[in-house]
């Protein structure tokens, strides 16, 4: 089995990544939170409270109150 390869010029140099960029803002996370305390209110379903009761508190991490 061959490899190809690309030989970069030497004058050419290696660009960084760029730095990444908030998928959420924190007014994001506090409108996700009060949807998720919403639906908790209203579900009967004890393992889908579990569920939404530790997003809850993830996203709570994210956002200083």
């Amino acid at each position: 089995m061959t490899t190809m390869t690309v030989d970069r010029p030497t004058t050419e140099p290696i660009k960084e990544p760029g730095r990444a960029r908030a998928l959420f803002s924190t007014a994001d996370f506090r409108l996700l939170r009060a949807a998720l305390a919403s639906h908790a209110r209203v579900t009967d379903d004890r393992d889908d409270l579990a569920r939404i009761n530790a997003l809850h508190h993830r996203l709570g991490t994210y956002v200083p109150q």
